[in-house]
């Protein structure tokens, strides 16, 4: 069965370690595109640290091309109509902060236009973010944000600290917690909270029925833990070279890494007539 969907990781598979597309993959991708396959961009980013991509693409600002967003808490056209919007609530975050307060782990809330954190001292790796995604910093205390909740929704908070902060808060979650939202491992030093109902395959999985497309006829390309409900719900699950091992467990198939092609190689296997 033809391939006519093609949902893609953007960091550590898209990208490159320099954060580019190769040409190679640009070509490869738009060939796809011009034959009519959907491709789907599939990230934990906000939209502002994906529309530079989706521009090199030639696949922004349409009424007919998708991206995945927060991941899987927002699914939408380029042009911005939304098809799945899957939030946090004030009183879930509170919780949560609460949580991050106790185990003394730095953290951040994302919303679509901002990063809000209540540590004055700010965690270098909310820095990286801000750099990574396109999106401005604002420090507010707890109460600030809570007098403002209004003002903002909320698409997922982020444990943000180093890997042994990191294991250890993950280690010592309530199972309450762990039952309340949909949690991924983003990066070692990342551990991401969202709705339950949140996770780039769910997301994806709505897509393609909302596209008339099978589970069949989906590839997904992915590197990391939260990629992996995608990689399952997709009729070829398509793992990068640089995986961590879950994903590369889980996978149908594997293409070559991030800095040589890999989800260009793919396509061209798979999917190219």
């Amino acid at each position: 069965m033809p391939i006519k969907l093609v949902a893609i990781d953007i960091d550590g598979t898209l990208i490159n370690d320099q954060r580019k597309i190769t040409p190679q993959t640009v070509a490869t991708i738009k060939k796809a595109s011009a034959q009519g396959v959907k491709i789907v961009l599939c990230t934990g980013r906000p939209m502002t640290g994906v529309k530079a991509y989706l521009d090199q693409l030639g696949l922004n600002n349409s009424d007919n091309e998708f991206v995945i967003s927060f991941n899987g808490a927002l699914a939408q056209s380029t042009s911005g109509n939304v098809l799945v919007n899957y939030t946090m609530s004030f009183n879930d975050y509170a919780d949560w902060q609460t949580y991050c307060i106790k185990e003394g782990v730095k953290s951040q809330i994302e919303t679509r236009n901002y990063i809000y954190t209540i540590n004055r001292d700010l965690s270098p790796y909310t820095v990286y973010e801000s750099d990574l995604v396109s999106m401005p910093i604002r420090y507010r205390t707890f109460e600030e944000l809570s007098k403002i909740q209004d003002q903002y929704v909320i698409a997922k908070a982020m444990m943000v600290d180093t890997k042994e902060q990191i294991d250890k808060a993950w280690t010592e979650l309530p199972a309450e917690m762990r039952d309340r939202f949909s949690i991924v491992r983003s990066e070692d030093f990342y551990l991401e909270f969202m709705n339950k109902q949140a996770s780039k395959g769910n997301a994806l999985q709505l897509l393609s029925k909302e596209l008339g497309i099978k589970k069949e006829e989906v590839m997904a390309l992915g590197n990391a833990q939260n990629d992996d409900s995608m990689i399952e719900f997709a009729g070829l699950g398509v793992a990068m070279g640089n995986s961590i091992p879950g994903t590369l467990k889980i996978a149908d198939v594997t293409t070559a890494d991030n800095n040589h092609d890999g989800v260009g190689k793919a396509i061209e296997k798979y999917v190219l007539k």
